[in-house]
């Protein structure tokens, strides 16, 4: 039998309301550090047409702390109760911005292939879009393979960056490769999970 102090305490606690979350938080912060960081890598890669390895180690340490941005507003976020819309929509955006900064701009040296950043950006702009059409129907969260392609990915472009002996090309090319697989083959799992979510909503 409830007690009528425990029946008192029920409703009054269910009936709480927990404060909106800021806008301005540490984890939007470090977000929008990751989109300020974008164009400065860019500037810093095309020094000397990406010839000096002094620049090219500074390109790659601002890649660096760009991508670690990544991994820390997004833990922040959710251990901190910082989630906000404007994260939800400004994150992906951002690990896109970055990520397509490093493609395009290795592509312009001439030391990636186009196909490699027209098929990674395509399939990063196609999976943002869908973000955007099944937002009102909730957030597809991020898959195991999805967090297998952003560190392929990230590591891939951090030692094609790097000034490295030409000896270590041959595993730039592989680790490149596997990121693009890993890419396409999660890409194609991210829009079944999109129309799946919006067929459960229309159904419900």
């Amino acid at each position: 039998m409830t007690s009528p102090g425990s029946g008192a305490s029920g409703p009054a606690s269910a009936g709480v309301v927990a404060p909106p979350v800021p806008l301005v938080n540490v984890a939007n912060a470090l977000t929008l550090v990751r989109i300020v960081l974008v164009p400065v890598f860019l500037v810093v890669l095309f020094v000397d047409d990406g010839t000096s390895a002094t620049w090219r180690w500074a390109a790659f340490a601002v890649f660096a702390v760009a991508s670690l941005t990544d991994t820390f507003d997004g833990d922040l976020a959710r251990r901190w109760g910082l989630v906000t819309d404007f994260g939800k929509i400004a994150d992906p955006i951002a690990d896109k911005a970055l990520t397509g900064a490093a493609l395009v701009g290795l592509s312009l040296l001439g030391e990636l292939a186009w196909w490699v950043t027209i098929t990674i950006a395509v399939r990063e702009i196609g999976v943002t879009l869908l973000r955007f059409w099944v937002l009102r129907h909730g957030v597809i969260p991020a898959s195991r393979g999805g967090k297998i392609k952003t560190m392929l990915q990230t590591v891939a472009l951090g030692l094609a960056i790097m000034p490295l002996p030409a000896a270590f090309a041959p595993v730039v090319a592989v680790l490149v490769f596997a990121a693009v697989v890993v890419t396409v083959v999660t890409g194609l799992d991210y829009l079944v999970r999109a129309l799946r979510l919006r067929a459960r909503a229309r159904a419900s």
